[in-house]
């Protein structure tokens, strides 16, 4: 391991000493400067590893000169070695506050010199070492922590898709309104981060519907008030199967498929929930969910035109979905169309 020793002394005949002394340590590279501002503008641009620096010089001194070299990014940890006269006792001090580590005291004994400056570049290669084995640990906790996370989208889409097949509703309804709900997350000015969290977790919504009876789930006309009191428990259900996890994403997923079908009036399901009382994901979702199940083909429906689902949404802004939800939606239709028209149900990733 190479390290810069910075050597900062405005007489010539000691920075040689210093120089000569510093290159008999091994892994030792002696930076010498006469001036302590041509020290500091290098020492703001390269690494360093350990000072020496003589208190009296013209300004900055020795003790200005540490307190400047503190301040620059990185180098809080350096050991800096002063080199002071026997009676600055009160320079001693002094440079302590301001971050000295060592001291040297004048006339320069050369055994003294060599055993400080080699245990300062001693205690610097274990620093480093400690950084760059942090740094190791970091990545590889990153590398663990993605294929966890990897492993965990790829079971919410099998949960995802374990629903899918009990219902006539396709792949791609679940792709399209899992990115809508992005859309109107970014367009409300939600953080990436639960921008990517929804989209995670906005397929999970009708995972409830595993429960639900096929005679039910699969009839291809209107239910009949007694079937779809059946059917509308399936928001309770997904619910109750994803929130058991202490995953982030399944949590989401439990809030939305709880919540998905609550009216901004109050007048929806399970709760009968109205306005700000209904979780922000779950009013997104309503809004994204119903403009695809909308536009999508169904065994007992055709598709509505765009311009048709995109007026009923703004009809039913304030009663069925919340306004802001609504405005966030349209707040960039060339996007909503794109993501019509990317996914089809060959498609197979949410997070595309």
């Amino acid at each position: 391991m190479t390290l810069n020793v910075v050597i900062v002394d405005d007489s010539e005949i000691n920075l040689t000493l210093f120089r000569a002394l510093v290159g008999r340590i091994e892994g030792a590279v002696p930076r010498p400067f006469l001036a302590s501002a041509e020290a500091l503008e290098w020492c703001s641009r390269e690494p360093v590893d350990v000072v020496v620096v003589d208190y009296m010089m013209p300004a900055p001194d020795g003790l200005e000169f540490i307190r400047q070299f503190r301040a620059i990014p990185d180098m809080a940890e350096v050991p800096v070695i002063m080199v002071t006269a026997n009676e600055q006792k009160d320079v001693r001090y002094r440079a302590l506050d301001e971050g000295a580590t060592d001291f040297l005291t004048k006339p320069i004994d050369k055994h003294e010199f060599l055993a400080r400056v080699r245990n300062m570049c001693t205690l610097r290669r274990g620093q480093r070492y400690m950084a760059d084995r942090a740094a190791w640990l970091a990545d590889e906790v990153a590398k663990a922590t993605a294929v966890l996370v990897e492993r965990e989208r790829e079971t919410i889409l099998c949960l995802a898709q374990a629903a899918e097949y009990r219902d006539p509703e396709t792949g791609a309804h679940i792709l399209r309104m899992a990115h809508y709900s992005q859309l109107i997350a970014r367009n409300l000015g939600l953080p990436e981060e639960e921008q990517h969290l929804i989209l995670e977790a906005a397929p999970m919504h009708d995972m409830g519907k595993v429960g639900t009876p096929d005679y039910i789930l699969l009839k291809p006309g209107r239910l009949d008030a007694a079937e779809f009191d059946v059917m509308k428990q399936h928001a309770l259900k997904g619910y109750e199967i994803l929130s058991r996890s202490n995953s982030p994403i399944l949590k989401a997923a439990a809030s939305i498929a709880l919540t998905h079908h609550e009216k901004f009036d109050g007048s929806g399901y399970p709760r009968g929930l109205a306005g700000a009382d209904i979780p922000l994901y779950g009013r997104i979702v309503a809004v994204a969910d119903v403009f695809d199940a909308l536009t999508s083909a169904r065994p007992y429906k055709t598709a509505w035109s765009l311009e048709r689902a995109s007026d009923y949404l703004k009809e039913s802004a304030g009663r069925h979905f919340d306004p802001d939800c609504v405005a966030a939606f349209f707040a960039d239709w060339p996007a909503v169309l794109a993501i019509h028209a990317r996914f089809q149900d060959e498609d197979a990733n949410p997070a595309a």
